[in-house]
């Protein structure tokens, strides 16, 4: 199972180029940040076409996020990131996809720092601590993926001192980030590639991607059920050398399937197939997707949230609720309640509208 992390950097701008690596590196599962666009702007069609189901919630003109799955739908557990109510970015999507539960997560930047940007970026981190506790400790394989906006330490930034003030390599942010591997996230990254830097954000001053200036802050954890099935990470660098690339490349790891002998996945992708069209021609032709072999683990310790979350979707027995077939807006408790409730998109097979 290959899951992969992308920061695009506005998905409808660099939309040509997300299709592009979704034909060429084939995730089962790709987690965007950055989105930065509506709900109703998100390109849901084109990324259909592609053989791609989805959740997203977005954000004008900043932030947003998405969970991808290639001919199956992730089964939606989380809109938020616990612990303020009032908090009404658009930073964080949870998901069960083909047995693993799957967050995706753009952290605040913080800068300028000091400020109320930086606190803000450490009152979050915090809360992300806090929920990853819980998550660690789930019975079934997760992974935290994306753009966490930290350096954890000076190898994963090209030798400068223009960084020094920037908040992304303050000791306050790359403590708690050690604060979450304490608690027993393996880093897949720096697991398969310990020495080597493996940059994966390059600024667009400065000519930095042409001199190879970089800093690795996009992160994909996991916790001891998946660690045990991670047999190869890497980072698409190339998709950064692009024509209107985003500044940040693909990160990806490969987890084997249950009960299967670890083994090394070569790194070219298999050629993409053109998926089939449904009776209605507007979306991938899937059976309708379950959490392969795990629907009863992943769902029990995490659909009592679901339900609290979005009480509007999810039955008795766990079924999506056929309602968001026309894209209904369920209730979000948690936004609502401060007064910044927005809607949720989903789509997959024969539910889509372009």
């Amino acid at each position: 199972m290959k899951i992969a992390s992308f920061n695009v950097n506005d998905v409808n701008k660099r939309l040509d180029n997300v299709l592009a690596w979704l034909g060429t590196s084939r995730p089962d599962v790709a987690c965007l940040q950055e989105l930065k666009c509506t709900d109703n702007d998100f390109p849901v069609g084109r990324i259909s076409k592609a053989g791609y189901y989805a959740v997203w919630q977005g954000q004008r003109s900043w932030n947003g996020v998405a969970i991808l799955g290639r001919g199956q739908q992730p089964v939606l557990t989380r809109t938020a990131l616990p612990g303020d109510p009032t908090d009404v970015q658009s930073r964080y999507l949870e998901a069960a996809v083909g047995g693993v539960l799957i967050a995706t997560l753009y952290a605040p930047n913080g800068n300028p720092q000091p400020g109320p940007k930086f606190d803000y970026k450490l009152a979050w981190m915090k809360r992300l601590l806090k929920h990853a506790a819980e998550l660690f400790a789930i019975d079934a394989p997760v992974v935290l993926a994306g753009d966490f906006n930290v350096v954890p330490t000076d190898v994963d930034i090209y030798p400068s001192k223009s960084y020094a003030n920037n908040a992304l390599v303050q000791p306050e942010p790359r403590a708690l980030f050690r604060k979450l591997l304490k608690q027993g996230w393996v880093d897949a990254i720096r697991e398969i590639h310990p020495d080597e830097p493996m940059y994966i954000f390059w600024d667009y001053r400065r000519n930095r991607w042409e001199r190879d200036a970089g800093l690795r802050l996009d992160h994909l954890l996991l916790n001891a059920k998946a660690a045990k099935r991670l047999t190869d990470a890497g980072v698409d660098r190339e998709v950064r050398g692009l024509e209107g690339a985003s500044d940040h490349a693909p990160a990806w790891i490969i987890l084997r399937g249950t009960g299967s002998k670890p083994r090394k996945q070569s790194r070219t992708p298999p050629k993409a197939k053109q998926p089939k069209k449904t009776a209605r021609g507007n979306g991938p032709a899937a059976k309708r997707p379950l959490l392969v072999n795990r629907w009863r683990l992943i769902c029990a310790p995490v659909l009592s949230r679901a339900a609290e979350i979005h009480p509007s979707i999810w039955g008795q027995t766990g079924r999506r609720d056929p309602r968001l077939r026309q894209h209904a807006d369920p209730p979000l408790s948690r936004r609502a309640a401060a007064g910044g409730a927005r809607r949720l998109g989903h789509a997959g097979g024969d539910d889509l509208s372009p």
